[in-house]
């Protein structure tokens, strides 16, 4: 009987041990290739000796947490060149009958079709990271893109999309997706010319998860100049450009009941920022209960707000309100949510650090206040079209590239019956609103960046 004990023990521990390494215990860190600035790229779509883009050398800025929202004030920068990323010179090399095997491979990693890419470009917008930044790569090897993860060095010149996602590395035109891995779990390797940079902290990487709404315009800090910032609106390179001084002082807003999303875009719109302490952040949808430091506080520029959320909101609570960056009608949420449970999830934030140097956590602070949202629609991608951008760590989020709806209703007259009619039941109340089904169509909505109207000196 001991025996038989003793046996069965031992089967039980073989059986468990294989079990419990697979389950994920001790599970290790994400390998992810760092891409130094100004480091051609081994694989590229494009050659890097004809100018596409130009990279600076800029000290990455501390961050809080590894998870930073698209439409955070301050998040990238420009400087005042005339230009960090030629488009026209990239929609003219995707659009050569000659380069239509690499155009193919460049267009399916956004889900669009290849005489889709000049709208695409038209809706996207140059910018300098100012943070090293964690993102799913592409190199062009044997007609496909290949995918790997990397971790792009601040002051690397990218084009971003209409949720604030970076989409395209400028000098070699290499498209870029979110990062899906834990931001807080990467092992990076430095090889191939990219070594390790001044400044580089592992624990101060971060990715970016996109607005919840498309973007008007992206609030962008000088990178020469961290005291000087400006608005630009979308799909614009910089001519467009509104400038304004980063020193101001800024009212946090009543948040009070609104979803997380538009809580974001209102505290966006002036001037502040909201970040998770932890790997996620919650539901678009989720519903804030509290606000730290309340509303009325006036704070930074780009300092965070810490949002205490719990269940989900009401469609009262959608509108981000206020003037805008962005459109105010309601859409779906184009990140990933979080699990929505009642129990109120803290989020917060500190202010941001122009030196760079510094060793606390800091907003993506000293930028343009206002980068507002307009709500994306649900389908393919967008540049926003942010092809369903994924969120880091969880699935993608809706795209807000999809087809236009189309100007015919659906039909809704009821077929003729030559029975007679039933009797009214019920009376109809006069207020009720008709339905109107959204018309369809096959063709791609502007779904991404829209540029808007600010004038002032010109920026990149």
């Amino acid at each position: 009987m001991a025996l038989r004990a003793f046996l069965h023990r031992a089967c039980v521990l073989v059986v468990l041990v294989p079990v419990l390494i697979l389950s994920g215990c001790g599970r290790g860190p994400i390998a992810v290739k760092a891409v130094a600035a100004g480091v051609p790229a081994l694989d590229p779509f494009f050659d890097e000796d004809q100018g596409l883009g130009h990279d600076e050398q800029v000290r990455s800025l501390p961050v809080r947490g590894n998870l930073q929202q698209g439409n955070s004030p301050g998040l990238y920068g420009g400087t005042r060149q005339p230009t960090i990323c030629d488009v026209e010179k990239l929609r003219k090399f995707l659009t050569d009958p000659a380069n239509h095997r690499k155009a193919q491979a460049w267009a399916s990693v956004f889900g669009i079709s290849t005489e889709h890419i000049p709208d695409f470009l038209d809706r996207l917008t140059p910018v300098l990271l100012r943070h090293d930044t964690l993102v799913k790569n592409h190199d062009y090897k044997k007609g496909s893109a290949v995918p790997y993860d990397s971790l792009l060095q601040a002051g690397i010149a990218v084009l971003v999309d209409r949720q604030g996602q970076p989409a395209v590395k400028c000098s070699c035109g290499n498209p870029l997706r979110p990062f899906e891995g834990d931001a807080g779990r990467v092992k990076v390797g430095f090889e191939h010319g990219n070594k390790e940079w001044p400044g580089y902290d592992r624990t101060e990487v971060t990715a970016v998860r996109p607005a919840a709404r498309p973007l008007k315009r992206l609030t962008l800090v000088d990178v020469t100049d961290p005291d000087r910032g400006f608005e630009r609106p979308v799909g614009t390179t910089g001519t467009h450009d509104t400038v304004f001084r980063t020193g101001e002082l800024h009212s946090v807003p009543d948040v009070i009941g609104m979803s997380f999303g538009a809580a974001s875009g209102r505290l966006s719109d002036a001037g502040l920022a909201v970040a998770s302490d932890g790997a996620e952040l919650p539901s678009d949808d989720a519903r804030v209960v509290g606000s730290d430091p309340v509303a009325g506080t006036e704070l930074a520029f780009g300092e965070y707000v810490t949002l205490r959320v719990g269940g989900e909101s009401g469609a009262e609570n959608q509108s981000p309100g206020g003037d805008s960056g962005s459109d105010s009608s309601p859409s779906a949420s184009s990140s990933p949510s979080a699990s929505s449970s009642s129990a109120s999830s803290s989020y917060s934030s500190s202010s941001s650090s122009s030196s760079g140097d510094s060793g606390t956590a800091v907003s993506p602070s000293s930028g343009d206040p206002a980068s507002g949202s307009a709500s994306p629609s649900s389908s393919a991608p967008d540049a926003s079209w942010d092809a369903g951008s994924p969120s880091v760590g969880s699935t993608p989020p809706v795209s807000s590239f999809e087809p236009v709806p189309s100007t015919h209703a659906a039909d809704t007259t009821p077929p003729a019956s030559s029975a007679s009619p039933p009797p009214v039941t019920a009376s109809v109340p006069a207020d009720t609103p008709a339905d109107s089904d959204p018309p369809a169509s096959d063709v791609p909505e502007d779904g991404a960046p829209a540029s808007g109207g600010e004038s002032s000196a010109s920026t990149t």
